[in-house]
């Protein structure tokens, strides 16, 4: 492999996680230019954040040399993919591993949409104050500059096994109700943020037993202008009575008012009327960017659509996908449809897997999105909202005053689940089981001032190790359900023709 490494910097589209990123940049660029140099590379470094796809083409195209990307913060995964794809030199992801800013969450994505368009790739990490002293990064290192990829240990990659007949039961009646009615997935705009893994199409989607229908965010627009007044009084009412506690007014959250909660409320019912329009099973919610300075963000309406009690509502969730994420839609309706099959409330969570660390001996996950995570996983009662907090969605990534679905995830048994595309074309099903856990109070919120307080926290045992989620996990999303229903979700992977792979220790 050459001597010679570059060394990029993927950005955000927006300037200001861009400016807020730049010391942690600067600083793990440092680390690893010395890592390199150590193992007798020479780096250099091309200028600047790639904030937009065509400076990837234009900056990245022309290097063949070995090229290592530096994952410090949120980046939108064709600002690296668009660059490199096509191409065969040695790739590199390298991330701090910090949950103060989602660097490893954007490594995740970047990797995830690199093998779905086919482009090979590895993966590295560290959280050491001084890089070259980390042995196992260095022995990657050393091993990705020697033979241009890193090999990661793949004994907790597993193929299912016998599963119990009552599930296969549940399971063939899940599937002879699809088969009966298609799901239709209301899809409000396209991918988000770049998310290339997360869009399938219909050609993907059509052989399991799923369709979509895109319907144009800018229609939010129009059609809240129509919601009477009367139905935003009762839907505010509503929220209020069921227990939502709102963080209006608060230091560096003043501009959150009632008002803005009530234009959330507005667009929720907005949505809920297109829903009923198009006769939707499901949605997934584009909401970041396109209309990010002319309505409130979505968030609190995504967790109103994913609970139980809801203004408007029936009893039911609406599987509600944020940032349009057809790789963790697809699970969670199938995962609401087989807790509702054995009788059991269809919750299902929406998270990202943002930052992780050792607690009594325990690896345990953080994970915590800004979307789609409903009441059910606070407070385990179908006809109330209590443990919901609603805070401003965080001023420099939002413009407009909206307030998020926050709480603490109770403890208890957990299934997960991932879609994603492979090299081939093909869709794969990741399961898992796995455990949401109580942290004491001051250690949960240590780790979630590190990462976002604003936005729901759950501590998760995925039940593999780290380094399996990090080297060989295919997204920054993850879909998560109280309970065991393993075994139905294997049968119906299977069943719709989705290849399973296992993820555990």
């Amino acid at each position: 492999m050459s001597k010679k490494v570059a060394v990029f910097w993927p950005g955000d589209y927006r300037s200001k996680p861009n400016e807020w990123a730049l010391p942690q940049a600067g600083e793990t660029t440092r680390q690893l230019v010395a890592a390199l140099t150590k193992l007798g590379r020479t780096p250099y470094v091309v200028d600047g954040f790639l904030t937009r796809p065509d400076q990837a083409i234009s900056k990245l195209g022309p290097i063949d040399d070995p090229m290592v990307g530096v994952f410090v913060h949120w980046t939108y995964a064709p600002h690296t993919v668009d660059g490199v794809v096509g191409k065969d030199n040695p790739l590199l992801l390298a991330s701090n591993f910090s949950g103060t800013w989602p660097g490893l969450v954007a490594l995740l994505n970047t990797g995830a949409s690199l093998e779905s368009v086919g482009r090979a790739a590895s993966r590295a990490w560290t959280d050491a104050p001084d890089w070259t002293l980390d042995v196992r990064f260095m022995e990657r290192l050393d091993e990705w500059c020697s033979t241009g990829r890193i090999a990661y240990d793949e004994s907790e990659l597993r193929e299912p096994g016998t599963v119990s007949p009552s599930a296969v039961a549940i399971a063939d009646g899940v599937l002879a109700e699809i088969k009966r009615k298609r799901v239709l997935a209301l899809m409000l705009g396209d991918t988000s943020m770049g998310m290339i893994n997360g869009y399938f199409g219909p050609r993907l989607l059509y052989p399991i037993g799923f369709s979509e229908h895109k319907v144009d965010q800018a229609w939010l627009i129009d059609r809240s202008r129509s919601i009477a007044e009367k139905r935003v009084d009762e839907a505010f009412a509503f929220v209020e009575d069921r227990g939502v506690r709102f963080h209006w007014g608060e230091p560096e959250a003043e501009d959150f008012t009632p008002e803005a909660t009530r234009s959330q409320l507005r667009v929720y019912l907005t949505v809920l009327d297109l829903i009923d329009e198009f006769k939707a099973d499901c949605l997934g919610w584009q909401y970041q960017l396109g209309l990010l300075n002319l309505l409130p963000p979505s968030d609190f309406c995504e967790g109103l659509l994913n609970s139980h009690a809801r203004p408007e509502g029936n009893g039911h969730v609406i599987i509600t996908s944020t940032e349009a994420d057809q790789g963790n839609l697809v699970p969670m309706e199938l995962m609401k449809r087989v807790l509702e099959a054995k009788g059991l409330p269809g919750a299902v969570m929406f998270h990202d897997v943002r930052w992780g660390a050792e607690h009594d001996g325990r690896w345990l996950w953080v994970l915590l999105n800004s979307g789609s995570c409903g009441a059910y996983a606070f407070n385990e009662d179908l006809d109330n909202l209590d443990g919901v907090h609603s805070y401003r969605q965080p001023s420099g990534y939002f413009p407009v005053p909206g307030g998020t679905f926050a709480g603490v995830s109770r403890p208890g048994p957990i299934t997960w689940a991932r879609a994603w595309i492979d090299r081939t074309g093909g869709l794969v099903l990741d399961l898992g089981r796995g455990e949401s856990v109580e942290l004491p109070k001051d250690v949960r919120e240590s780790w979630w001032r590190g990462t976002t307080r604003q936005w729901p926290f759950m501590a998760a045992d995925l039940s593999c190790s780290p380094g399996t989620i990090m080297a060989h996990y295919m997204s920054n999303h993850v879909a998560v359900a109280y309970g065991d229903i393993f075994d139905e979700m294997v049968v119906l992977g299977r069943s719709l023709g989705m290849r399973v792979r296992v993820l555990s220790s």
